[in-house]
């Protein structure tokens, strides 16, 4: 019997993943799906945020926890504004700003605003 298990690549110098949505739509598509789009919003953002840092900054089961779990979701947007995104700001050239403590607070509160901020953030990836 033959194996056909395809091994997961664990080389950071892979192009980054394109995924450019409008965060109105991130606010649409979280709503009409009952939070479900911010599971598979989470996944490819973390996606996005690794081959960036070219490092695992997100591993895909916080990704994945954070969409159905309060305190992950926390931890999530405090790794994406601590370590992800100050990678992003650096990718495009913008200045350098922390933003974890916005997006925890958000994130607690109001967790479909921090994914909206952080999509704007991650659109400016594509627009170079």
């Amino acid at each position: 019997m033959e194996n056909n298990f395809k091994e997961t690549s664990n080389n950071f110098n892979e192009p980054i993943p394109v995924f450019k949505v409008d965060p109105i739509m991130v606010l649409l598509f979280g709503f009409l799906s009952c939070g479900l789009y911010l599971i598979y919003w989470n996944i490819k953002v973390a996606e996005v945020f690794n081959a960036v840092a070219k490092k695992e900054v997100i591993s895909q089961p916080i990704a994945i926890f954070a969409g159905c779990c309060m305190p992950v979701n926390i931890y999530f947007y405090y790794l994406a504004g601590k370590e992800a995104l100050p990678k992003v700001y650096e990718k495009t050239g913008e200045l350098q700003k922390d933003q974890s403590t916005l997006l925890i607070v958000l994130g607690f509160f109001f967790p479909i605003a921090a994914a909206m901020i952080v999509q704007g953030d991650i659109n400016r990836l594509y627009n170079e």
